[in-house]
């Protein structure tokens, strides 16, 4: 009998640990900060036993993470560091799971007249040009490195005591920013879950330009051999399923969408 109970519960203790699969995964702040983490983790787990630790952290250390082996998979929204990373053999391949955008908040009067311009390029022209306090993550994450991209696109080198460079996240920078009556750049899903908006709301939008593309890449296992690649695998397959498109899709607050599904479900190759 003694003998039974034992083995029925190391059977149990076996399952157990069966389930407890566990994988890490670095992640933007921006897709943590706009809550859908909360959404997705739990289901995946419950869908698939998987058990995904995050690092949450900007883009440029989450590849940093997957170069060093720190991570079993990255997920980031800075295509060019993403191919760079693929490049060089950091990354297997590259699979697009959704996307949202960028908008730029500041005071709601909008005395630098942002939101009186046709494109980004203006709006930053506008902001720079009125000398209007700006806050920059200043992080080298997926989101500063779309902002100095577009300073770039419109021939400015922001510098002064305007612009402030906090080299935080974007919950934080978001704080910081509603402290000061100051613009930022945002993604829109960390805005909207954004509980601390003081006297800011969004001042320019919709410019094509402010796309914003979340893609997955699995850590190369020829460089790291201890990555865990039967489990990275099969958390793509979750993440580019029917399931996951309904709750990517369907997570919203305020009724507005925060991402939009874009995985295909049949890809999966290095661009």
């Amino acid at each position: 009998m003694k003998r039974t109970i034992m083995a029925a519960v190391f059977a149990l203790a076996a399952t157990g640990a069966a389930q407890a699969e566990e994988m890490k995964m670095a992640v933007t702040t921006s897709f943590h900060n706009s809550g859908l983490s909360d959404i997705l983790l739990p289901a995946i787990k419950e869908d698939t036993g998987i058990d995904v630790q995050l690092l949450v952290v900007g883009t440029g250390q989450a590849i940093k993470l997957g170069e060093a082996g720190d991570v079993d998979a990255i997920l980031v929204h800075s295509r060019k560091a993403e191919e760079a990373f693929l490049a060089a053999g950091h990354g297997t391949h590259r699979r697009e799971i959704m996307y949202n955008d960028f908008i730029f908040v500041g005071p709601e009067d909008d005395a630098a007249g942002a939101g009186k311009a046709e494109d980004a390029k203006g709006a930053l022209a506008a902001i720079a040009g009125a000398e209007a306090d700006f806050v920059s993550r200043g992080d080298d994450s997926g989101t500063h490195k779309k902002e100095l991209s577009l300073w770039a696109a419109a021939g400015i080198t922001p510098a002064g005591a305007w612009y402030k460079e906090v080299g935080a996240g974007m919950g934080a920078s978001l704080n910081t920013a509603a402290g000061m009556g100051a613009y930022i750049m945002s993604d829109r899903a960390s805005w909207l879950n954004f509980g601390n908006k003081a006297g800011l709301d969004i001042v320019f939008e919709g410019d094509p330009v402010l796309f914003n593309q979340y893609a997955y890449l699995p850590v190369n296992p020829e460089k790291h051999g201890h990555v865990k690649s039967d489990l990275v695998a099969q958390l793509e397959d979750w993440l580019v399923s029917d399931r996951a498109k309904e709750l990517i899709d369907s997570y919203t607050i305020g009724g507005e969408t925060l991402f939009v599904f874009n995985a295909d479900q049949m890809a999966k190759a290095a661009e």
